[in-house]
């Protein structure tokens, strides 16, 4: 009996056990599924936003091969289909910290002061902290976070838009990485004063009892709603026409005394429309400029003649028209020259189309830049640039000055030598001419600016000062005449 006895409680005591251990396993079950519950709802912070580590929604690599030597990169497409939130859901400071301080991709966008100040915040929730984010944010574009970091994710130069720049297929991991990142910018981009008032410990700043009841006091700020990845999706489609960098914002620039490239803060606005005459030098020079864009061969162009013809302007007026097509300008000096094989390396892989402009071009007869530039022209070890060319302006037809007595002495092949001085100006495959202007297109010239700038003159009235300003002067050109309307104005609003 009392085997039989300890037989059934033996029996009784595994039966609780099992028991225990599929309670055990439920629990851990349901565990299991509130934290991927959880999780689940931390991944969906942003209402649309898909899922990273999601392989169905990941490109296919054979699509992402046919991406090419094409400027006009198509964006993954599974960067399109991610949404802007419309509110922030079961995010925390800490959280939004960690996320903006893992930036892989946009990492750069850590050094800007207003991204900086934010982390800065994050770090340790304060007023003082607060109000020194929102004092950057003040002074970059007056208060819109949304705005801002819009214009920052556009403007960013990454490995990402280098890669679609050159028409190569972005690796697997750096595009999951984008998704990832976007979707953090995003929740920045909709940041509000009162979630980020709403973290911070009150006695932190001021201390208890300092007799402020409430933080209306602080600073506000705006979020313009934007969608970051339909935005970022536009730009890398037409990555050749937006660009990425510096060269998004800008379309002038200069070049450093290191040679780095500086972008013009305010640049010439002048127009196509502004330009009166000379209408078959512009077409040439627009004509080559569309090739350039078009990706088909372009010449390098010399612009010679009379000083005031509109040369430089004309360079000017076309990059402004074709800013939009992807054309970019940059200014370098004579003393410069010597940066240009830097420049055209810099330049290669960009999916830009640039004019390297130098403005007054002239030489001396022993000048190292001649050599330089005549180098760079044709003759380098270096290809041809594909999405570069150089326009040039100058008073002179032969760029290269030169004496009576050049033309004399004991050189033994004084032709050779000759011949080396001219030969610069034919390096360049195309070369315009700007006559200065006859009597009758300074005078039309004349009426095209007074009529612009609705100048009220009788024709008669208008010409016979325009003639006296220009025999005072010297000669006629279209400085001249634009120089004159302008004194005209400036009297007018006396």
């Amino acid at each position: 009996m009392t085997d039989i006895e300890d037989t059934g409680c033996r029996a009784d005591t595994e039966d609780a056990e099992t028991a225990e251990s599929i309670e055990a396993v439920k629990y851990m079950e349901d565990a299991e599924d509130l934290a991927d519950t959880e999780d689940m709802e931390c991944m969906t912070d942003m209402e649309g936003l898909t899922c990273i580590g999601d392989a169905e929604d990941m490109p296919d690599m054979e699509d992402l091969a046919d991406l090419g030597d094409t400027a006009e990169t198509e964006f993954v497409a599974a960067v399109s289909n991610l949404a802007s939130a419309s509110e922030m859901k079961g995010i925390s400071l800490n959280v939004l910290k960690v996320r903006l301080g893992s930036l892989t991709v946009f990492r750069n966008l850590l050094n800007d002061p207003v991204i900086s100040s934010l982390l800065s915040f994050l770090e340790l929730p304060s007023e003082f902290g607060y109000a020194a984010f929102a004092a950057e944010l003040y002074r970059a574009n007056g208060g819109d976070i949304g705005d801002y970091i819009e214009y920052l994710c556009q403007s960013d130069e990454n490995v990402y838009v280098r890669c679609l720049g050159r028409g190569e297929a972005p690796p697997v991991y750096i595009f999951e990485s984008v998704k990832e990142e976007l979707k953090t910018l995003q929740y920045v981009a909709q940041l509000t004063p009162e979630f980020l008032c709403g973290g911070i410990d009150w006695g932190l700043g001021c201390g208890v009892g300092c007799g402020l009841d409430d933080r209306s006091f602080l600073p506000k700020f705006t979020a313009s709603e934007v969608n970051l990845a339909e935005s970022y999706d536009e730009r890398t489609k037409n990555i050749g026409r937006f660009g990425y960098g510096i060269y998004a914002k800008n379309r002038m620039f200069t070049v450093g005394s290191d040679g780095e490239i500086i972008p013009v803060g305010n640049p010439d606005p002048i127009s196509l429309r502004e330009l009166v005459d000379y209408e078959i030098q512009r077409r040439i020079i627009i004509d080559n400029t569309k090739a350039l864009i078009c990706g088909k061969p372009a010449a390098n162009i010399l612009l010679t003649g009379d000083a005031g013809t509109g040369k430089s302007s004309t360079v000017k007026a076309v990059c402004n028209e074709l800013y939009s097509e992807g054309l970019r300008i940059i200014e370098i000096r004579k003393d410069q020259l010597r940066f240009i094989p830097g420049l055209l390396d810099k330049l290669g892989g960009n999916p830009l189309k640039f004019i390297l402009f130098i403005d007054d071009l002239s030489f001396q007869k022993d000048d190292d830049s001649f050599n330089i530039l005549k180098a760079v022209l044709e003759g380098s070890v270096s290809a041809k640039s594909k999405n570069v060319v150089i326009y040039a302006t100058s008073n002179r037809r032969h760029i290269v000055k030169e004496r009576f007595s050049d033309r004399e002495g004991d050189d033994v092949h004084r032709g050779d030598t000759m011949q080396e001085l001219v030969s610069l100006s034919e390096r360049f495959g195309i070369h315009v001419t700007f006559s200065r202007p006859d009597k009758n297109t300074f005078l039309h010239i004349v009426r095209h600016l007074a009529a612009e700038n609705g100048l009220r003159l009788s024709e008669e009235e208008l010409e016979l000062k325009a003639e006296r300003f220009a025999l005072e002067r010297g000669g006629r050109s279209a400085r001249l005449a634009r120089q004159f309307v302008d004194g005209l104005l400036s009297c007018r609003e006396k």
